[in-house]
C-alpha cells in the first residue's frame, strides 16, 4: 500500500467558497477523473522536519495516528501542491513567497519543473531559496484508504489551505488534463449530470465543503474537528474506506 497526500486548496470569492481541482489524464491512476491536486509520499518527504513551521514529526505523526512518519505527508502535500498546482506554501521571511513579480515567478517555474523531475528535493528548494514550509496553514482533513481489489492500493491523507495571495494556481500542463476553481456544490452537480467522473473520497469530500459559504468558517470546524459528515457502513461498501483519524 502508497502512502499518498492530497490538497484541498480553497479561496473565498463573492460568490462564495471555491476548490482548486484537477482532471487527470486517461492513462494515469483515477484517468479521467476530476481529484483534488496530490500524489505518493516520496521517500524524501520524510527529511523536511528542519524546515516546517510549527511542526515537528512528534506532533505531525500524533495528529494523524501513527508512531512515527507523519511530518512526511505534510512535507509531500506541499510538494504536489507545487509540483501540480503550481501553488507554493512557503515563507519568505515571516510572509508567504510572493510570485507577483515575473523574475521570480519564473525562476519558480524552473524550480518547480526541477521538484517534479526529481531533480531538486522539498528540503534543497528551502535551502537554496531560503524558505520554511508553511505547516501551520496546512490543516489535516481526512484519512481514506483504498479497498482490498485495486492493483495500486492507497493509504492517503488530505489536507486543507487557504489560497495564498499573490500566487495564481496552474495545472500542470504535462501531467493534468486540466485545473479550475469551482464551487463544491457546482462539482457535485457536474458529476450528477454526467460531466465528471469523481470516486466516493472526492464526493463525499465536496459534499463536505459544500456545506461551508467562507474558509474561515471550514478552517474553524476543521481544527475543532466537526466538518466531517457520518460515514455509514453502507458508505463503506460503496467505496473508499474512511477513518475519522
Amino acid at each position: 500500500m502508497r502512502d499518498a497526500a492530497t490538497l484541498l486548496l480553497v479561496r473565498d470569492t463573492p460568490v462564495g467558497l471555491e476548490v482548486f481541482m484537477v482532471e487527470r489524464p486517461g492513462a494515469a491512476d483515477f484517468g479521467g477523473m476530476h481529484v483534488f491536486p496530490g500524489g505518493k509520499v516520496d521517500a524524501g518527504d520524510s527529511s523536511a522536519e528542519s524546515c516546517c513551521v510549527a511542526l515537528n514529526d512528534s506532533l505531525a505523526s500524533e495528529r494523524l495516528g501513527i508512531a512515527r512518519g507523519g511530518i512526511a505527508f505534510w512535507s509531500a502535500v506541499i510538494r504536489e501542491a507545487f509540483e501540480e498546482a503550481g501553488v507554493l506554501l512557503g515563507y519568505r521571511g515571516e510572509r508567504l513567497v510572493d510570485l507577483s513579480d515575473p523574475v521570480t515567478r519564473d525562476r519558480f517555474a524552473d524550480h518547480r519543473a526541477a521538484v517534479h523531475k526529481g531533480e531538486l528535493s522539498v528540503v534543497e528548494l528551502c535551502r537554496r531559496e531560503d524558505l520554511r514550509l508553511a505547516t501551520d496553514r496546512v490543516h489535516y482533513f481526512s484519512h481514506w484508504i483504498t479497498p482490498l481489489g485495486p492493483p495500486r492500493r492507497y493509504d492517503t491523507r488530505f489536507f486543507l489551505a487557504h489560497m495564498p495571495e499573490n500566487q495564481e494556481p496552474a495545472h500542470h500542463e504535462g501531467e493534468l488534463e486540466d485545473g479550475l476553481w469551482v464551487r463544491p456544490a457546482d462539482a457535485l452537480a457536474n458529476q450528477v449530470a454526467g460531466k465528471w467522473t469523481m470516486i466516493f473520497p472526492t464526493l463525499t469530500t465536496l459534499r463536505s465543503l459544500a456545506r461551508y459559504d467562507r474558509v474561515a468558517a471550514l478552517e474553524a470546524d476543521v481544527l475543532a474537528w466537526r466538518h466531517l459528515p457520518e460515514i455509514t457502513d453502507e458508505r463503506h461498501r460503496q467505496g473508499m474506506q474512511h477513518s475519522d483519524r
